[in-house]
């Protein structure tokens, strides 16, 4: 397995991946039904061990015996089962109250109910997603979540335009290859044509984000994919196609900046800005994260 060419990559990006990692139980408490305390006081009462998480403004690692999701705490939806790093688009994204928000590629909802959180449902949300089995459990996690603000179309986010909306915020965690540290045989479903294809379609979906984004809006693009050609690289060409967009700090203290050097090819430095979590160094899955204003 480490002479998987894949991991080869990722050392000569700077990481000795050992393929080993797998991230700790996490879940948010969902400040729209409960605050932090009330929830650790009745999950503690269940015998659920839980660690705030110093990056996170609502997350906890936890370990329980059980499964969390057949609690009653879970079904009257005051926390959401969501891992760690998943939990720092959104927080990056610093949506503010009243804002008009796009999620183009929302289920099954566990950002589009974080952004409802911060909203603390206010505005309005726009969530995106071309599967109808899918917008279903969205449509159950919003239920349960108590979220209110909140409209679902079915649609490719690849032609938001035509919803005929600007927006304020719009978040694009993009469907992407994935990591090793969450999806089992990964190594041995991925390749380089397969990773292509997936940045060929996520460079569609950026062109769209910038299409609807309001002037001094901001979009954060992120993957739980470690591989360049659907992060850095990506960034990088938005940079040159869309010189109105400019890379922002994320506000993300874990992690490690975006690479600017990839296979010996000189990147726009302004991607040190972005966020990128190796799982064995953060202890996480792995994920990117990228912050850009439109001017």
């Amino acid at each position: 397995m480490l002479n998987n060419p894949l991991l080869k990559r990722y050392a000569q990006l700077g990481c000795s991946c050992n393929a080993a990692v797998a991230p700790r139980h996490t879940l948010r408490v969902n400040t729209l039904k409960i605050d932090a305390k009330g929830l650790v006081q009745r999950l503690s009462a269940l015998k659920v061990k839980l660690e705030k998480i110093s990056y996170l403004d609502h997350g906890y690692f936890y370990d329980a015996k059980f499964s969390l999701a057949s609690t009653s705490e879970y079904l009257q939806g005051y926390f959401y089962i969501q891992e760690a790093a998943s939990q720092l688009p959104v927080h990056a994204l610093d949506v503010q109250p009243g804002q008009t928000v796009l999620d183009m590629a929302a289920c099954p909802g566990s950002k589009t109910t974080q952004i409802a959180q911060y909203l603390n449902n206010s505005g309005m949300i726009v969530a995106l997603d071309v599967d109808s089995r899918r917008l279903f459990s969205l449509r159950n996690n919003l239920e349960r979540c108590g979220v209110t603000n909140t409209v679902l179309y079915k649609k490719d986010a690849r032609f938001a335009f035509d919803l005929g909306m600007q927006f304020d915020r719009i978040l694009l965690d993009a469907p992407c290859s994935g990591n090793y540290a969450i999806e089992k045989d990964f190594f041995k479903m991925k390749n380089l044509p397969g990773i292509l294809e997936r940045a060929r379609i996520q460079k569609e979906l950026l062109k769209a984000a910038v299409h609807v984004l309001k002037k001094g809006g901001v979009l954060v693009y992120s993957t739980c994919s470690l591989e360049p050609e659907e992060n850095e690289l990506n960034i990088n060409w938005l940079l040159k196609k869309y010189p109105e967009m400019q890379l922002e700090e994320t506000r993300i203290s874990v992690g490690e900046p975006g690479l600017t050097t990839i296979f010996s090819e000189k990147l726009d430095p302004s991607l040190a800005k972005c966020r990128r979590l190796w799982p064995e160094k953060t202890g996480t899955q792995g994920f990117f994260i990228a912050k850009l204003k439109k001017n």
